[in-house]
């Protein structure tokens, strides 16, 4: 049997953390996030900010999930739906 692709080794992230690590990529941001099924792994995350002004929709989910790479690549963060918008 191969191995899993990934293991969660660390429970999910609270919405507090989720917010503040938005925060610090965009303190300006307006910033919306839902635990999406109460397990604190599958988040939905809207964000306004100028920063994504001259960005395309993919370019700024890519900045989005940068701000959680090292959750998705280990599992903390299982599913992020991702909502953008300039301002």
């Amino acid at each position: 049997m191969p191995p899993p692709l990934f293991s969660v080794t660390k429970p999910g992230m609270t919405l507090q953390q989720m917010k503040q690590r938005l925060r610090d990529f965009d303190p300006q941001a307006k910033i919306e996030v839902i635990d999406l099924t109460g397990t604190s792994n599958h988040w939905e995350v809207s964000m306004q900010s100028a920063l994504f002004k001259g960005l395309s929709r993919i370019e700024q989910h890519k900045s989005v999930m940068a701000c959680f790479d090292s959750e998705l690549k280990t599992g903390e963060v299982h599913a992020l739906s991702i909502k953008t918008q300039s301002l």
